[in-house]
């Protein structure tokens, strides 16, 4: 048993190293080419078990962003990102980071990997990270996030929410109620919590900026939960934006389409993942670094100081959202 362990640690590092490796190769490629080329549908047939691992996807999801200059947007702030250890979390760290922000992510204990992974990356642009284990379904657990993000870095100027949970059900009658409950307590109940236990602490010209979705806006066959907490999060952004407008706080929503990130290979069927993003006027999904400048323009005072209250679609060329 004991060899066992040894060999499997010894294969989880080589893994490791391999996968490090290739992004090494993905990235070099990726600064070369331009912004133009991105990995085009159909992708690798893939699935993973709940919540998905970032640094087991093929092709890994691009977060760095080699073309973005950062220009000192958001210098000195302080940032809080609810599910930051992957996907679109991360991709908005590194940018936020690059533009002068430390920078909180939140991830659940599986994601362990993937949030040491952003925690560098933050750090490589020469900011400030915390990564802090925890589940947003818990108010309490909000508490001691923003508590927490208080004591490393004194203050919070951005919260990000972002964390998401989504499982795809093809009828009403396959749908639990647990499933329900999980999809609200993460996607919406986790919004409000955040931003309650954030909001004493933001000062006038600080922002608080929520991940919605396309289905948010036009609807899911598959997702009956998960588009009907994106509802939610739009109205919610919406009257909250109202409701703070007064205090110099922002509130907006990036609503993106399609994206490549753990949420969907952990979640469909392999043959279904292949097939993700092609029926965009595109012919793919978005990288997560092709989203994340978006989150950046609503952190900026100096980029959106007038705008609040506003649903961004970022949908791959799609034109009919509502």
């Amino acid at each position: 048993m004991v060899a066992m362990a040894v060999k499997n640690r010894n294969k989880s590092k080589s893994a490791g190293a391999n996968g490090n490796r290739t992004r090494a190769r993905e990235n070099s490629r990726h600064a070369a080419v331009g912004k133009n080329e991105q990995p085009m549908s159909p992708l690798p047939a893939q699935h993973q078990r709940k919540p998905g691992i970032e640094s087991r996807l093929d092709p890994l999801p691009r977060y760095e962003a080699p073309l973005y200059q950062g220009a000192g947007k958001l210098r000195n702030k302080v940032a809080l990102i609810t599910g930051g250890d992957s996907g679109i979390g991360r991709a908005v760290a590194v940018l936020f980071a690059r533009e002068g922000a430390n920078v909180a992510i939140t991830y659940l204990p599986a994601e362990r990997g993937d949030a040491e992974e952003t925690r560098k990356a933050v750090e490589a642009e020469g900011a400030r990270a915390l990564a802090i284990k925890a589940d947003v379904r818990n108010p309490r657990t909000c508490q001691q996030i923003v508590r927490r993000t208080l004591k490393e870095f004194g203050k919070l100027d951005v919260l990000v929410n972002n964390a998401a949970f989504q499982q795809h059900q093809e009828g009403l009658e396959d749908l639990t109620y647990a499933q329900w409950d999980r999809t609200f307590k993460t996607n919406i109940y986790g919004y409000f919590q955040m931003a309650k236990a954030a909001l004493p602490h933001l000062r006038d010209g600080g922002a608080i900026i929520n991940t919605g979705s396309i289905t948010g806006l036009e609807g899911s066959k598959e997702l009956l939960d998960y588009a009907s907490t994106k509802g939610a999060i739009h109205a919610f952004t919406k009257s909250l934006a109202q409701n703070l407008v007064k205090r110099g706080i922002r509130v907006n929503c990036v609503a993106p389409g399609p994206v490549w990130t753990p949420l969907n290979p952990s979640d469909k069927k392999a043959a279904d993942v292949a097939k993700f993003g092609s029926d965009t006027p595109m012919g793919r999904p978005a990288q997560p670094e092709e989203i994340a400048p978006a989150y950046v323009y609503f952190a900026s005072e100096a980029d959106s100081s007038y705008v609040t209250g506003e649903i961004l679609t970022l949908l791959g060329g799609e034109t009919t959202a509502g």
